[in-house]
């Protein structure tokens, strides 16, 4: 059994050592890519089922949906048709994409902050998709234009961008909806 485990890790030890050995020619595009929350060496491995040539997508968009990152529902007179299945596409990268954003949902950042919101409202599934979605999109832009870095927005950014105006508003809205009369007056 002993010898059985010693064996497993020297396998896992000879794919790490050989992973690496294959990235060496795009040292470059996997040390942009790691800049992302989520991706690790392992996970900059993308490159081999993506390439570093983004010509053959002309936006983020169709590396998402080649990716199987593209929810698909339609809608007509307020119904919804279909099952909000990605569809059919590249599952290795689709099972990479998806650790990834699961990996980045448990990250002080941005892409931690999105996962996070959009799971307590929608749930983590969904969360997933979206918060995977963007990591290709942030993916098909540093590999589209070598001069490009990526910058986290940070935990706080749409507590940031709310607007305290729309925020007062919406709040003074729901006290009057449940019959409340207010009047606000500035801390002094």
């Amino acid at each position: 059994m002993l010898d059985r485990i010693d064996r497993d890790n020297t396998d896992i030890t000879a794919v790490d050592a050989q992973i690496e050995v294959l990235l060496d020619p795009f040292g470059d595009a996997v040390a942009r890519l790691e800049e992302i929350p989520g991706i690790d060496p392992k996970a900059a491995a993308v490159i081999a089922e993506i390439g570093i040539d983004m010509t053959r997508f002309p936006s983020p968009g169709h590396l998402a949906s080649w990716t199987k990152f593209a929810p698909g529902i339609k809608a007509s007179a307020g119904k919804s048709k279909g099952n909000g299945s990605t569809g059919h596409g590249n599952r290795y990268l689709a099972r990479a994409t998806g650790e990834a954003a699961v990996s980045a949902g448990r990250t002080e950042t941005f892409l931690g902050a999105r996962y996070r919101r959009i799971a307590r409202r929608r749930g983590k599934k969904k969360a997933m998709v979206a918060v995977g979605r963007s990591i290709l999109t942030i993916t098909w832009h540093l590999l589209a234009d070598p001069d490009t870095r990526f910058h986290d927005l940070g935990p706080d950014h749409y507590d940031k961008r709310v607007s305290t105006t729309a925020k007062r508003r919406s709040h003074v809205r729901g006290l009057e909806a449940l019959g409340y009369n207010v009047t606000l007056q500035p801390v002094a």
